[in-house]
């Protein structure tokens, strides 16, 4: 017979590891989401890469509110336009030399 008794196992390391990899799941997920969002504005639809930045900003910031994200979230939203506003100063750097 066991020395086991159910529901009496310390089982906090495991649940730290699942909210662990569900956080990192739901960033991952948004970051592709917006990413994607963002090349089919472009893209396929022709919108004006600042105004699509706008708007996937907008609702990526909402987006990380209502799913109870945090601020962290909302510094890699900003951070994450703030790079890409910078990468369309190369490309226009880049396209007036060549």
């Amino acid at each position: 017979m066991s020395d086991y008794v159910r529901g009496e196992m310390d089982i906090t390391a495991q649940e730290n590891t699942w909210k662990g990899f569900m956080a990192a799941f739901t960033w991952s997920s948004f970051l592709i989401v917006l990413v994607l969002a963002y090349a089919v504005f472009t893209i396929t639809m022709g919108m004006n890469w600042l105004v699509a930045m706008g708007i996937l900003a907008i609702a990526g910031i909402v987006g990380g509110l209502v799913m109870s994200m945090g601020s962290a979230w909302i510094v890699t939203v900003v951070g994450l336009c703030v790079f890409g506003v910078f990468l369309q100063i190369i490309i226009t750097l880049a396209k007036a030399v060549l």
